[in-house]
């Protein structure tokens, strides 16, 4: 009799057992896919964190290369520099401009060249007492004297307003040879700019129709969109020369 009712306690605990499990069984998925949820969303958290983190680290990185190579130019140019910080850019029509931090009060005159770490980027023209404005050259009004740093052929450099990555060098003798990569830098003749100072690299030379010069591309060093900081080259023309040229205009005259 015992023996019975213990087969029967038996067989009652199994399909208990049974019941109980196929019972449990839909709350331990539940329970999986909740705990699987709060994985996802943890590591999904994870991942924007250490993107977020990598974005910084990047972002201090260009900014050190950027300091590097301002710090590089200024050790090894022997001009006059002031460090400006660049705090205004209208650089989306033809009379484009950039605003500096520093005007009148640190010595900052009409007329001083602008660069950046990796060459020209344009000249001031008007000043303040704490900020100037700046014409870069990819201004249409904005012209440098300059010369191929192999041949020391010179001429005009401009801006044609047609591509904010090409300037054009004009001006140029169809017999003089001009290499694709030849490197063009401020020449000094036109008592505005110092000499050597880089303004870009040829691209592209094409002979002007019905003219003895070819015009030349090149892409400017400094990309006026990215810089953020430069130097104000406290340089001023020499009166001397300025009054000969203006002489030698009143003789045509």
């Amino acid at each position: 009799m015992i023996g019975r009712h213990q087969g029967g306690l038996d067989n009652l605990r199994k399909m208990s057992v049974t019941l109980f499990s196929y019972l449990e069984e839909p709350f331990s998925n539940i329970r999986t896919y909740r705990q699987a949820l709060k994985t996802n969303t943890y590591l999904r958290e994870q991942n924007v964190l250490l993107l977020d983190e990598l974005s910084r680290l990047r972002s201090a990185d260009q900014e050190n290369q950027r300091l590097r190579k301002l710090l590089d130019f200024s050790r090894e140019s022997n001009l006059d520099l002031y460090p400006v910080q660049i705090v205004g850019k209208q650089l989306n029509q033809v009379s484009n401009s950039l605003t500096i931090d520093a005007g009148s009060k640190q010595g900052i005159e009409s007329g001083m060249p602008v660069v950046g770490a990796e060459g020209l980027a344009g000249k001031v023209i008007l000043t303040d007492k704490g900020y100037s404005q700046v014409m870069p050259f990819l201004n249409t009004l904005f012209k440098v004297s300059a010369k191929l740093q192999h041949s020391n052929a010179y001429g005009i450099v401009s801006w044609n307003d047609r591509s904010i990555e090409e300037l054009q060098l004009n001006f140029i003798p169809q017999t003089v040879d001009v290499d694709t990569g030849e490197v063009v830098v401020t020449s000094g003749y036109s008592n505005q700019f110092p000499p050597g100072i880089p303004i870009g690299k040829v691209t592209r030379a094409v002979p002007q129709r019905g003219k003895d010069t070819q015009q030349i591309f090149l892409a400017p060093f400094v990309d006026l969109y990215s810089i953020s900081g430069g130097f104000v080259i406290k340089f001023k023309p020499d009166t001397t020369i300025r009054n000969l040229n203006q002489q030698y205009q009143e003789v045509l005259e």
